[in-house]
């Protein structure tokens, strides 16, 4: 039972090679979660949203720092934002984001 998995996740795949551009954005995306930082941020938010001042204090880095990769992270659309009064509160986009990180944790703790 334990190979099932495999082939559960190529049934969702399409049967036809997705067109370039498309498999571009994907590598993308990659990349964006290719930096420690982005990752730490997405662990963060990975339980609410939150902040920059909140982020920077738990992850003990600067509010710049913080900002420019949120920037980053929401450029890539992995990251949204809404203001209430002063304050920007930033979460995962969607449940994408929030398995693709949670599968990713899964596969390095086996």
């Amino acid at each position: 039972m334990e190979h099932n998995h495999l082939h559960n996740h190529a049934a969702a795949l399409p049967a036809q090679m997705p067109p370039e551009s498309q498999l571009a954005d994907v590598a993308e995306l990659f990349k964006i979660f290719g930096d420690l930082t982005r990752v730490r941020i997405i662990f963060v938010l990975f339980q609410h949203e939150e902040c920059v001042m909140d982020i920077a204090q738990k992850l003990e880095m600067t509010q710049s720092a913080i900002s420019h990769q949120l920037r980053v992270l929401k450029q890539s659309r992995l990251v949204t934002s809404r203001r209430e009064g002063k304050t920007i509160f930033y979460a995962l986009a969607d449940s994408h984001i929030s398995s693709i990180f949670g599968q990713a944790l899964e596969h390095i703790q086996e």
